[in-house]
């Protein structure tokens, strides 16, 4: 089965128009949904969305390009492999909209460097929140919909008010299970991890099931900020990066990580390495190095073990070479 490789925050794919020089902050923003929101708007928006789902469970590529905003058809290969991907999925089961807000930042002149909306009232324990970068002045909805097949999927619209037409702007689908399971699930299986010291599965399944709840990660809810806040006070403090790199000696010979991260990979959530090395045109020798640390970071994390199917390792050089290597869980000795 094909799954949609995820890299967690950026859940995904979406090509919301936010590219453009941040400017001065403008007047303020303002959010409607529920009641707030008039009829004859939300069935625009709605029917709209409607609209692409249907496109997108066809596969039809060319008709949600056509139906885009100027600002992304040049730039439509992510979108167009997020729907070749997702489209057996989309295409598997009834859909539901589950959220309809309209983002109105017309009053602006300029693009707003940080565009805050916020949805319902503030303090209030279904209040909702968007936090968007960069953002061009307009009106914009965000459309939510879950489609209930065998393999669920939450595909999230971003629409920008064109002259009345209701335009894609942005195109972000997330899977709602991995392995079978949900995002509670997960988190279930955090909470357990994070009392027994194990801190690496703790944090990993924390951030997945963070990403299986949230539509998006420019959103805010009061049970995603709780979770939010919880899995930060489980947060490793040797997690490698490429301003901080960890430094894992193997085969007589010393690699520098600069990522660790969960990917689901088909059915199965993986923990992923990336590290730097002289040479990833190499196949042979590149494999090599990748398999030598897929090992010494089960060695140097004993529990991953019981949290992981597999190490993924991707070796990067200097000339920009990517040689990835999957070693089975079962297979490291």
């Amino acid at each position: 089965m094909i799954r949609l490789w995820l890299t967690w925050r950026i859940h995904c794919l979406g090509l919301l128009v936010f590219m453009l020089a941040s400017a001065a902050i403008g007047l303020p923003q303002s959010c409607f949904n529920g009641p707030e929101l008039d009829a004859p708007t939300r069935s625009a928006i709605e029917s709209a969305a409607h609209r692409y789902l249907d496109m997108s469970a066809k596969g039809d590529v060319a008709g949600l390009k056509a139906n885009a905003i100027a600002a992304i058809i040049g730039d439509f290969g992510s979108i167009e492999n997020a729907v070749v991907t997702n489209k057996q999925f989309l295409a598997d089961g009834p859909s539901t909209i589950t959220g309809t807000y309209l983002l109105d930042a017309s009053q602006s002149k300029t693009p707003l460097a940080r565009a805050d909306f916020y949805c319902g009232i503030y303090n209030s324990a279904d209040r909702v929140g968007f936090f968007i970068s960069n953002l061009p002045p307009g009106r914009y909805a965000v459309v939510i919909q879950n489609v209930k097949g065998k393999d669920p999927v939450t595909l999230t619209l971003i629409l920008q008010d064109v002259s009345g037409a209701w335009k894609l702007a942005g195109y972000y689908p997330r899977l709602d299970t991995i392995g079978g399971h949900d995002g509670q699930w997960y988190l279930t299986r955090a909470r357990e991890y994070k009392p027994k010291g194990q801190a690496h599965n703790a944090w990993f399944y924390y951030l997945t099931a963070w990403n299986l709840m949230a539509p998006v990660n420019f959103m805010s809810t009061v049970p995603l900020d709780k979770l939010a806040d919880e899995m930060q006070t489980a947060r490793p403090s040797d997690l490698p990066s490429a301003d901080a790199p960890m430094n894992l000696s193997a085969g007589g010979k010393t690699y520098r990580a600069t990522e660790m991260t969960a990917v689901p990979v088909e059915n199965n959530l993986d923990l992923r390495v990336k590290i730097e090395t002289s040479d990833a045109a190499n196949p042979a020798l590149a494999f090599q190095d990748n398999m030598a640390v897929g090992k010494a970071i089960v060695a140097k994390y004993p529990e991953v073990r019981d949290a992981f199917s597999a190490v993924i390792v991707r070796a990067v050089d200097n000339n920009g070479h990517d040689f990835g290597s999957v070693l089975p869980m079962k297979d490291v000795k």
